[in-house]
């Protein structure tokens, strides 16, 4: 994946915002001495990825020049299996804390990656590569984000699981599904001023997600064959999925322990 010379040197310690830097070719500043004067206007560093700033997340006319762009990218939806289950068995601050262990070890693997967390829904999420940090290979980098996710979310509930009953623990994991392909970036609420992305890329993504078992990761056949060193000798399975008609073919991968 090609690096900026511009950004700095560390993936996760970028010295400018790298969306501002690949959208615009602007040099905002976002650590060290030449951010502070800029966070008096309360530009910071943004939630959604730390290497990024809150003018990409939050001025997406103004920086595009229009509400919405046609744009390639990859979405990553990520959800705890057996919440529910695991929600009437513990007690409500227990659960805030798997819930608050979960995001970070997926924000970890996200951002690693360059890729954005766009959307976190309690017990799920919703990732972007390839917007607003530009990536060639950015199929690659969300399926070896969801492998790194699946790593540390395993680990982390694995300390859990032991404390829990044997069919408990036997839903609890993470599901995973990727898909990649045109979708439409911008902002779309006249209220909420951050960008998000929407069209059938995101539908099916969500779609394959929502299909994975404990462990898994459900990607099309377009990242399977866009992403061909890390999901060769996967398996497939056909699926029959809400809203579309055919059955849709998915890459099965699993993360080694």
């Amino acid at each position: 994946m090609p690096t900026h010379s511009m950004s700095g040197t560390a993936p996760g310690h970028a010295r400018i915002c790298r969306g501002c830097w690949d959208q615009m070719s602007v040099p905002i500043p976002i650590r060290g001495p030449l951010a502070v004067p800029f966070r008096v206007f309360g530009i910071t560093r943004s939630k959604m990825n730390p290497n990024i700033c809150t003018i990409c997340e939050r001025a997406f006319r103004r920086v595009k020049k229009r509400r919405h762009i046609s744009a390639t990218a990859t979405i990553l939806f990520a959800d705890i299996r057996g919440y529910t289950r695991l929600s009437d068995r513990i007690d409500a601050i227990e659960l805030s804390d798997i819930v608050s262990t979960f995001q970070d070890r997926c924000a970890q693997g996200i951002w690693a990656h360059d890729g954005i967390i766009n959307k976190q829904m309690g017990d799920g999420l919703m990732a972007i590569f390839n917007f607003p940090i530009k990536i060639e290979r950015h199929v690659e980098a969300a399926v070896t984000a969801a492998l790194d996710i699946q790593r540390h979310c395993k680990a982390a509930l694995a300390t859990l699981a032991g404390r829990l009953d044997e069919e408990t623990a036997k839903t609890l994991g993470v599901g995973v599904g990727i898909h990649s392909g045109p979708v439409e970036i911008g902002e779309f609420s006249t209220v909420r001023t951050d960008f998000t992305a929407i069209g059938s890329v995101v539908n099916l993504a969500a779609r394959l997600e929502a299909q994975a078992a404990p462990g898994e990761i459900l990607m099309s056949a377009e990242c399977a064959a866009q992403a061909p060193d890390l999901t060769t000798g996967t398996s497939t399975r056909l699926l029959s999925l809400k809203g579309i008609e055919q059955p849709v073919p998915a890459h099965v991968l699993v993360a080694a322990a």
